[in-house]
């Protein structure tokens, strides 16, 4: 079986690390040093998520990491990737397959990730990316799900979505990376506007947000090239309920705090993400109401001086109810 390395030791990373290490996979794991997330694997060797098998080895040292690997898989914050593979491409990384196991768009350039790999020096052929529903905490339950492997290298996507199958998780493979990378990103946006929804008290409105979130996001992804149908795909659509209704969806704990004046203490990519899209909408001339909603909500209301502000960060998401009559498609 192949070298695989995992960059991040945080939620994702670590499932990852144990699920390919329970698949047989030789796995290196790495995290920063001072990092906080590394520094509770290397001392207790579990976090609030998962128990580390012991074949798994641990390490602050990139290089090392990097040289061992023949798959480089990644899940850090999305809005670090950047500067991060600006640290990876100092050593000889050039016969190695990545894997991009996040959600997002950089927020000051609306680039997709698989292009900011690209531009750090990776051969489009060697990128893939690793999408999709199903929440930590219920895989390492034994409750499975299906999530998704996209590439614009048909043979590689398709040799992964082979290698990383299991009974815990089925994979299909993507036709379409752009839609695939939009439609991933833009559900934590659709998970922020739920989340809100939920704390003011509006549960039954997620409904409507559902299917215009997903017809919003599929005219954004057409006018980018990609495929509207990537919408209605596991990438997006599929992706809500964990999204949406879960009590572990970050991006939903956010928008439900938020509209309480209640801070949020964990990473939500949709607060980035609602930036990068609202620049994508006015780039590619694509009305985004929901997505202009949140971040308003996001950027512009105050829901942390006082209830009248919270009120109004609630009106925000209620006023596209007040839209103009108009045919659904």
């Amino acid at each position: 079986m192949k070298k695989i390395s995992v960059l991040g030791c945080g939620r994702w990373g670590s499932f990852i690390a144990w699920y390919l290490c329970g698949l047989g996979f030789p796995v290196t794991m790495w995290g920063p040093e001072n990092g906080q997330s590394f520094r509770i694997l290397q001392e207790t060797g579990k976090n609030e998520y998962v128990a580390l098998d012991k074949r798994i080895h641990l390490t602050s040292d990139l290089e090392k990491a990097l040289s061992e690997a023949e798959i480089v898989i990644i899940a850090i914050s999305a809005q670090g990737l950047r500067a991060f593979m600006q640290e990876v491409t100092r050593f000889p990384v050039a016969d190695k397959t990545f894997v991009l196991c996040m959600k997002g768009i950089e927020s000051d350039t609306g680039k997709r990730l698989s292009e900011i790999m690209t531009e750090s020096g990776i051969s489009p052929d060697r990128i893939a990316v690793w999408v999709g529903p199903g929440h930590i905490q219920a895989f390492v339950q034994g409750i499975p799900n299906c999530m998704l492997i996209d590439s614009q290298n048909e043979a590689l996507k398709k040799e992964l979505a082979s290698a990383f199958k299991s009974n815990l998780i089925r994979f299909y493979y993507g036709n379409d990376l752009i839609g695939t990378e939009i439609g991933a990103a833009a559900k934590n946006v659709m998970g922020i506007a739920a989340g809100i929804l939920d704390g003011g008290g509006f549960t039954s409105l997620k409904g409507p947000l559902m299917a215009r979130g997903a017809r919003e996001v599929a005219k954004l992804i057409h006018a980018m090239g990609g495929s509207p149908f990537s919408a209605y795909g596991l990438a997006h659509l599929g992706d809500y309920e964990t999204t949406l209704f879960s009590p572990y969806s970050h991006n939903r704990g956010y928008g439900e705090l938020l509209v309480q004046g209640k801070k949020f203490g964990k990473l939500a990519e949709g607060v980035p993400t609602a930036k990068a899209m609202r620049m994508l909408g006015r780039l590619y001339n694509v009305e985004l109401p929901i997505t202009e909603a949140v971040y308003s909500a996001c950027y512009e209301a105050d829901p942390f001086s006082d209830g009248e502000a919270r009120s109004n960060l609630l009106r925000i998401i209620l006023k596209l109810f007040e839209r103009e009559t108009k045919s659904e498609f």
